[in-house]
Formats: structure tokens, sequence, C-alpha cells
């Protein structure tokens, strides 16, 4: 008779990064407390917070019996940094969750990462279904896709849960939202972790994009529900969002596309940069929006270093990674996030 070996079980750690967070931390440790899976370790990384959010952060564990693990920065290191340090701490834990302080899960959140994480070793990551905090059936992203375009967005963002087919089912994503999201170590450790050049802003897709070019997939879990308030500090469309954001989409685009894609879609790139510039400036956020431009490529050089690292580690053909972009008319794109922000300025 042959003895089972018994399987010991994953060790999970829990990221979640402050600034300036006194609005929502309290009902994100809540929310971390309520889980039915633990986390075994939690880090909160405190990016240099100047409203108290630390100490906020020490009374309510201590109210609540939350035992947590206190990184402070003496400034704002940026979200890339904070995540790298606290999961480069978690050393011993085979997954690692990341969870912002406007995001809130509900009780069954980590069973389901975890549990999918058990059931898909093909993948890398695991995507949550985000809904809009505040809202009953809004939802804020069913996973990340990235468009041929060097365009990112959440799938779903903003859409009726009823109207978005693939929001109640399983499958592969591009990339996991990092707002709250569950990630191999290993694998994360291997690509690097978030790239610090970016500070803030699309590391996330750009992490899941490294890992989509070893093969290492994402996966979205329905199961996996956080209720998450987004851009709570720096602001939907503020001019910081639209500076970070749209210069790391330029720097996602030139170090991970593969250079056959990266030639085929430069002049539809060209064509989502000029569609941002009339997006944009009537918004009063063309400043903006030229300096993240001018910014991306003055590190034109850099990044084009990172880009000869980066490709030499691809695994995946060409076409098989070209199957996991969004190649939806920009047109059809536009359309609709132009159909939904009218939508919400028509609501009381």
């Amino acid at each position: 008779m042959i003895a089972e070996t018994a399987v010991a079980p994953v060790t999970v750690g829990l990221v979640v990064v402050t600034y300036n967070s006194t609005a929502e931390i309290e009902r994100c440790l809540q929310a971390i407390r309520s889980q039915i899976r633990k986390p075994d370790r939690i880090v909160i990384a405190d990016s240099g917070s100047a409203d108290g959010t630390l100490r906020l952060v020490e009374s309510t564990c201590a109210r609540i019996g939350l035992t947590v693990e206190l990184m402070p920065f003496a400034e704002n290191v940026g979200f890339a940094v904070a995540n790298n340090r606290a999961v480069a701490a978690l050393d011993d834990c085979g997954l690692v969750a990341l969870l912002n302080p406007d995001a809130f899960p509900e009780a069954g959140w980590l069973t389901a990462l975890v549990d999918a994480a058990a059931s898909h070793p093909e993948a890398a990551s695991f995507a949550s279904r985000l809904m809009v905090a505040g809202e009953t059936d809004v939802l804020d992203g069913a996973g990340d896709t990235f468009h041929v375009s060097g365009l990112a967005w959440r799938v779903g963002h903003g859409e009726a849960l009823g109207r978005v087919s693939d929001a109640r089912r399983a499958g592969p994503v591009f990339s996991a939202c990092a707002a709250a999201a569950l990630y191999r170590r290993d694998d994360w450790q291997q690509v690097g972790g978030f790239d610090e050049r970016f500070f803030c802003y699309v590391e996330d897709v750009d992490l899941g994009f490294r890992l989509q070019l070893l093969g290492r997939t994402c996966r979205y879990v329905p199961e996996a529900v956080a209720y998450h308030v987004g851009s709570a500090v720096s602001g939907v469309d503020s001019t910081f969002s639209v500076y970070h954001g749209y210069r790391n989409l330029e720097w996602t685009f030139l170090k991970d596309m593969p250079s056959r894609l990266l030639w085929r879609y430069l002049p539809l790139h060209l064509v989502a940069v000029l569609a941002q510039v009339f997006w944009f400036v009537p918004k009063s956020r063309g400043g903006s929006l030229f300096r993240a431009k001018w910014d991306a490529l003055r590190q034109f050089g850099a990044v084009l270093g990172d880009r000869r690292r980066v490709q030499a580690t691809r695994v995946v053909s060409v076409e098989a990674l070209r199957s996991m972009l969004d190649r939806t008319p920009l047109a059809k794109r536009f359309a609709r996030v132009k159909e939904h922000q009218e939508t919400k300025t028509r609501q009381p």
C-alpha cells in the first residue's frame, strides 16, 4: 500500500498600499477581517501619508483584532515601488493578493481566488469581478484588456452587470486589475514585478503583458467580488491620472509589443494618440496629455533597453498573443465611452 503524501497548504499574503487613505481604509480593513479564507500575512505599505492613515490603521486593527505588518515609507514612492517592496517581504508566501484601500471585497473573495489558483496552474494571475462601490449592479471591471492600438481598459467598465455576458463567466482575460487581484509570487518575481518607472497607473496591464509573453496567463474569477471606488485620491481624469496613465501606455506599447505587431499596429497607435488629443483637450486636460507623451519620448532610450530584455524572454507565438489582444474598431470603442459618459451626465 502506497501512503499518500500530504500537500502543504499554500501560504497567502495580502498587500494593501495606502496613501492618504483615511476615507476608505477602515472599511477595507473590516472587509479583510471578514474574509472566510484569511490571509496568512497582511502587509500595509504606506506611501508617505500625511493624513493620519497609519494611526487609523493601527487603531482599527486593534479594535477589530486584525494582525498586520506595517511598512511605512517616508515619502510617496508610488504604487509600483510600494507593492514591489511588500511582495518582496512576503518571501514565505506562494500566493500574493493585492487590494487597494478603496476596494472592499465580499467575504468569499480570497477563497474564490485561491481556489482558482489551485484549479488553474497555467495561470499566473487572477482577476476579480470589480463592482462600482455604492452601486448595486454596475461593473467597475471584469478583468483588463489591451487593444492592438496600445490602449487599455477594464472589461465592462461602467456597464450594468446584466449587459456584459462574460462578467459572470470564468475564463481567460488579458490581465488583472491590481485593485483586487491575486498573483503567484514566483511568476511575479520572475518578471520583476511592477515596472517602478511607471509610479502608478497601467503597471498592472504592463505586468500582465510581460506574463503573457512568458505563456503565463490570467484567469478571470467572477465569484471573487470586490466593490471599488476607483481613483479615490487622484480623481477620475485628473491631471495626475491623465499624465501617468497615458505616459505609461506609451511605455507599455513600446516595451511589450512584439516587433511584428508593433510595426503592424503603429499607424493605428498614432490614430489612437490623435483621438486622445481630441478627447482630452476639450476637458482641459490637453496639457497633461502633451506632457505625458513628451516625457514618454524623453525616456525612449531607457524603455528601448527594457524592451530588448522583455522581448528576449518571449516564448509565446505572435499569433497566440494577437488572439489575446482586443481588436474592436476604435471608432466603436470611443462611441461607447462617449455614450456611457453622456448617460452618467443625464443621471440625477
